[in-house]
Formats: structure tokens, C-alpha cells, sequence
């Protein structure tokens, strides 16, 4: 009896604290929420009214100085916006702290062959940028990411409320903030879908990959809890999306995974790629003697450098010694971090452990004229990340007449590569088998089809020129402007 007696109280008293509980969530929200929403949105009103701006535009990216495809969409956007609108002052939010204006403008200029003048373009730094990196969150990653972007987007705010803001780095959940709190027009630029069909469907079948590790894979209890996971930050992703009223996206890919899980309206535009004067870049009508394979992407785990190590070490089993030893894959990309420095060490130990030190060359943040010399001794490139949303460094190889072997899906298959007899231009592959097999087909093709082959996917790049996306952007973003 008295132990029932005990129990009795016991749940009376947990049930007293729920409900003091409740009571104070209630409040929290239906009155202290409110106040703090009114507060802060007074606050932001009165500072814009404050500036002497005619046109305040905000552009949320943080590794503004990446110096990689997704900075490439932003500072050609910047360059056009500012032409477009000579009335306008940019606000750059970023988190390149370490970086001086002068030296991001200069990088911009030597690695992404941007150039930009105005003293129209203000640098808004961010000191929380560490909060939205992955590695701070070894669990729920994606989640760690979520609340991370939503202080570093308050922390923007609260600087500079502009009159219209765009966010171009996939940081979706913090266009609410400006939009509600802020009070502005919204507009997104989307590389990348946080959850796509795809990422669903692999956790589903339990497959290890660098975003879904061997012991979550391996377990149905904790495959099943990730799907709920997923699932619940995609109907966020859903929510968040309704703040932007002008969605942009740059591949097929994207677009399609964004239109089944936003089912909102939205503008296909390619990302620019340097392709007229690369064009112009010479290549011999016969093979050369020496082939460089070129590698251009960021060390970025995503990127998948280890399968071209892969690829290169089962090429040395099916071609003979003699062509082998003229054979070098050059790895050319930026690092944005110490773990990106890390990686390209680890590659370089593997390697040396797959006894390939003298076939491969490690080109580290390298200016945009040394790549230009890289593009002109390459004979073929080769890209390996599954799921490239679009490809940037893949179409600027074609342009520049490289013979391109890239992984058979997302922006490659969907946007850039045909594989017909007749207008092929280029391969695709998704082993490591595959990929050696098609640079051995390569290597020992005709001159008469591989030329054939680099003509047709030079005239096709057109279609992702510079001038067009400038034209398709601004049309695209203009509904915020008005």
C-alpha cells in the first residue's frame, strides 16, 4: 500500500512539473515570442531607415573565398548585380575573417578570373562561420548544421538588414529570419538539395558511403531512425523554402529533387562557365606522348579523389609499362581548411601506398594562369563525385578541349554529357573499373574520334557561357527587385 501510495505521488508530482512545464512553453510562445518577434523587427525597420542607402542588397555566402565553383556563381552574380543596378550597395556576408577585402577581391581575380571594382561591394564579416561546419557536429550532422546557420544568419542580421536579401550557399533555413524578422524580399540561389531521393534511397538499402557510416548501415534500428530523421528536416527544408520569393537553381538534378520536396516555382540557371577563351586553347591533332589526366575540384570528401587513385592504379594493370609510365593524373583544387589540407596529405599517402608517387601530381590552390597552362598539357579530365549537382570545372574542361570521363549521374548525365554514337561528347562511368577502362578506351582511340569528340563538346558549352547565365540570372532575380 505504500509503495502505491508512493508511486501515486510520485506521478502526481511529474505530472505537476509537465504541466508547470506546459504552461511555461505556452507563455514562452503565445506571449513571449510575440514581443521579442515585434521587438526585433521594429529594431531592423529603423535601422535600414537610418542607412542612406537607395538599395541595400544582401548575399549570404560564408566561404565567400573558397575559390570554388559555387564562389564562381557568386562573383559573377556580384559583377552583374552591380552593373545591373548602379544604384544598389552590396553587403557580402562572409566568414573569411582572415582576409582582408583587397586580398579576397585579388583572389577572385587570379583563381576564378573575376574581377571586381566597384566601391559598391561592402564585406560584412561573420565570426560564427565555425557553427555551420560539419566537423563540429560528429552526430545529426545536418542538424548541428540547421541551428548553426539560423545563429550565424542571426549574428548577419543583426549587422546589416538589408532591403533584399540572397542567400546562394543552400543555408535555406535562414531565409525566415530575413524574411519574417527582417522584413525583406527574398530570393535563393540553390546548388546542392539538403535531402534528395537519391540520399533517401541509399539509407533505405542501408549502403555505406562518406554520409552514411558503416555502423548506422549495418543496424535496421538506426537505418529506420535516420529516414525519420531525414524526413523531418526535409518538411523544415519545405517550410523554410516558403521565404523565398525567388528560387533559382543551377542543374536538372537539383531542380527536379527541389520541385518533389518544395513544390514551389522555380528558374533553371546554369551555373557560368569560362568557356570562349578556353576554347581558343590549342591541342595537337595527334596524341601526345605524355598523358596528363586533369583532375579540377575542391578536396572536398564529396569529391571522391581516392576512386581517380583507384582508377589510376587498375589503368597500370590493363595498359602496358611502357604507355603506363607517361601517364599522370594531375589533382588540381582548393583547400578551404586544415581538414581540406589533411585530406590532400592523406591522398598523397595513398598514393604512394598504391606505388603511384611518380604518375601523380598534387596542384594546390593553383592560380587561374597556371591552370590555364594545365589545361593546355592535358589530354583527358576525369570527375568522380556522385551526385554533381552541376559540374563547373567539368564544362570548363570540355571547353578547354580536354576528352572528359565523369561519374554517371547528377549534373554530367542529366545536363552536360551525350553518349550517342554519332554526338557523343564525352564518358561516363561509376566504378573504379569503369573509369580505368574508359581512360584505356581514350588512351588508345583514334586521333580522327578523338577530335571529333573534342569539337562536339566545345560547341556544345555555349549553353553554360558567362554571358548567359549573367542574362538568365538577372532575369531569374529581377521579381525581388521590383
Amino acid at each position: 500500500m505504500a509503495s502505491t501510495m508512493g508511486f501515486l505521488f510520485s506521478l502526481a508530482a511529474t505530472l505537476k512539473l509537465l504541466l508547470v512545464f506546459g504552461l511555461f512553453l505556452f507563455l514562452v510562445v503565445v506571449i513571449v515570442g510575440p514581443l521579442v518577434y515585434l521587438y526585433y523587427r521594429e529594431k531592423f525597420k529603423v535601422e535600414r531607415q537610418k542607412r542612406n542607402d537607395r538599395l541595400s542588397v544582401g548575399i549570404f555566402h560564408p566561404y565567400a573565398n573558397a575559390g570554388g565553383g559555387g564562389e564562381k556563381v557568386l562573383w559573377v552574380a556580384i559583377r552583374a548585380l552591380l552593373e545591373k543596378y548602379p544604384y544598389a550597395t552590396l553587403y557580402l556576408y562572409t566568414g573569411d575573417v582572415a582576409f582582408s577585402p583587397v586580398e579576397i577581391k585579388k583572389k577572385v581575380k587570379d583563381t576564378l578570373n573575376v574581377e571586381i571594382k566597384s566601391d559598391r561591394l561592402k564585406f560584412i564579416y561573420l565570426t560564427s562561420r565555425k557553427w555551420v561546419e560539419a566537423d563540429k557536429y560528429p552526430v545529426f550532422t545536418l542538424l548541428g548544421q540547421l541551428i548553426g546557420s539560423i545563429y550565424l544568419g542571426f549574428e548577419a542580421i543583426n549587422q546589416i538588414n538589408p532591403d533584399i536579401f540572397i542567400e546562394t550557399t543552400g543555408f535555406t533555413f535562414i531565409l525566415p529570419l530575413f524574411k519574417i524578422l527582417g522584413g525583406c524580399k527574398v530570393g535563393c540561389y540553390v546548388h546542392y538539395p539538403l535531402i534528395t531521393k537519391e540520399m533517401l534511397g541509399r539509407v533505405q538499402d542501408r549502403r555505406n558511403i562518406y554520409n552514411n557510416r558503416n555502423f548506422i548501415s549495418q543496424s535496421i534500428t538506426l537505418t529506420h531512425t535516420k529516414l525519420c530523421y531525414y524526413h523531418a528536416l526535409s518538411w523544415l527544408y519545405k517550410m523554410s523554402s516558403k521565404s523565398s520569393d525567388a528560387t533559382l537553381v543551377n542543374s536538372t538534378f537539383t531542380l527536379e529533387n527541389l520541385q518533389a520536396l518544395w513544390n514551389s516555382p522555380m528558374s533553371l540557371v546554369y551555373p557560368p562557365c569560362e568557356v570562349d577563351h578556353l576554347k581558343t586553347i590549342e591541342h595537337n591533332s595527334t596524341k601526345p606522348s605524355k598523358i596528363r589526366i586533369l583532375s579540377l575540384a575542391q578536396f572536398r570528401p564529396e569529391k571522391d579523389h581516392p576512386l581517380q587513385l583507384q582508377a589510376l592504379y587498375n589503368l597500370r594493370e590493363i595498359i602496358s609499362d611502357q604507355v603506363f609510365d607517361n601517364v599522370t593524373l594531375v589533382l588540381c583544387g582548393s583547400c578551404r581548411n586544415e581538414d581540406d589540407y589533411k585530406r590532400v596529405k592523406d591522398l598523397q599517402d595513398f598514393a604512394m601506398h598504391l606505388s603511384l608517387g611518380n604518375n601523380v601530381e598534387f596542384k594546390v590552390n593553383i592560380s587561374y594562369n597556371d591552370l590555364l597552362e594545365e589545361f593546355g598539357k592535358a589530354y583527358i579530365g576525369i570527375h568522380t563525385m556522385l551526385d554533381e549537382h552541376f559540374g563547373i570545372s567539368f564544362v570548363e574542361q570540355m571547353a578547354a578541349g580536354l576528352i572528359m570521363v565523369a561519374h554517371k549521374s547528377g549534373g554530367p548525365l542529366l545536363d552536360i554529357i551525350e553518349t550517342t554514337t554519332g554526338s557523343r561528347l564525352g564518358f561516363l562511368a561509376t566504378t573504379a573499373g569503369e573509369f580505368s577502362n574508359t581512360l584505356d578506351y581514350i588512351i588508345h582511340a583514334r586521333d580522327e574520334e578523338v577530335n571529333d569528340i573534342r569539337e562536339r563538346a566545345r560547341a556544345s558549352c555555349d549553353r553554360f557561357s558567362v554571358n548567359k547565365f549573367e542574362k538568365d540570372f538577372l532575369r531569374a532575380i529581377e521579381p525581388i527587385f521590383k
